[in-house]
């Protein structure tokens, strides 16, 4: 297998576990309807877990372009990789969203909520306000990142590392998934929401395209800068790109900071 099917074949199995348990939990007469967010994040976590340990031998199981774009940025992957493993990973996911769509197929047309819908797909906020959204979708990156090459730093048994990822976003989606539902992988949001266009979903609504460059661009922003800091403060590298980086962050911060007052109270 090449690493590009790799990552195509990993990406399709971590969206066909995360949107399928979404399914599973908001739509209509679903055994698991009503599940809760506790299932979601169990399940992210151990779908991220079954994807690394299908392909991981093979490609390194990134399934994520912020993943590979964080590690080519500090020279732990080549840059003229980086196009082949994104492109795997959009069609992936988008494949993946496909599986879940014809995997729930009674059932969208007996569910009424389009929200639903398309939350099995991608991702949307809980409060709209799109420099906050963006700042959620960087931290939450940024400590995924973060957290598996600081995991890559320690003695760790055979086996256990694509688990430990696992539980590792299923604590991120528990303590930092309420405000955006958790991207944290451009393809992840962004491969599922084409196919939610394309699909036949009766009673389907938009799909979301003015909200769709947060989850691309925040993990993008907080998966590099996450790397970077690694690399800077774990392994004593000094780099002008961190700091590069750590303006624009603090930037956005700021700017985040200046607008919440512009949030409409209903909202």
């Amino acid at each position: 297998m090449s690493t590009f099917t790799a990552e195509l074949v990993g990406t399709m199995i971590l969206i066909l576990f995360g949107g399928g348990v979404v399914a599973g939990v908001s739509l209509h007469k679903s055994k698991g309807f009503g599940g809760g967010w506790v299932v979601i994040t169990f399940a992210w976590g151990l779908g991220v877990a079954m994807a690394a340990y299908a392909v991981g031998g093979i490609s390194g199981a990134h399934l994520n372009p912020a993943l590979t774009i964080a590690l080519a940025t500090i020279g732990n992957f080549p840059w003229e990789d980086v196009p082949t493993y994104i492109a795997a990973q959009l069609i992936g996911a988008f494949l993946g969203g496909v599986l879940v769509y014809f995997m729930y197929l009674p059932h969208w047309k007996g569910t009424k909520d389009p929200e639903a819908k398309l939350a099995v797909f991608s991702t949307m906020p809980a409060i709209k306000h799109p420099l906050s959204n963006l700042i959620s979708e960087m931290i939450g990156t940024f400590i995924l990142v973060l957290g598996i090459l600081a995991l890559g730093t320690n003695t760790i048994t055979d086996g256990m590392n694509p688990f430990l990822v696992g539980m590792l976003i299923v604590v991120i989606g528990m303590a930092l998934g309420g405000p955006t539902g958790y991207a944290i992988n451009p393809a992840r949001d962004l491969g599922p929401r084409i196919a939610h266009f394309f699909l036949p979903i009766p009673g389907k609504r938009d799909s979301g395209w003015s909200y769709a460059w947060v989850p691309v661009v925040g993990p993008i922003i907080g998966g590099t800068f996450g790397a970077l800091f690694f690399q800077q403060i774990f392994e004593g590298k000094n780099s002008i790109t961190f700091w590069v980086f750590a303006i624009i962050v603090v930037i956005i911060f700021i700017s985040a900071q200046m607008t919440v007052k512009n949030i409409k109270s209903a909202e």
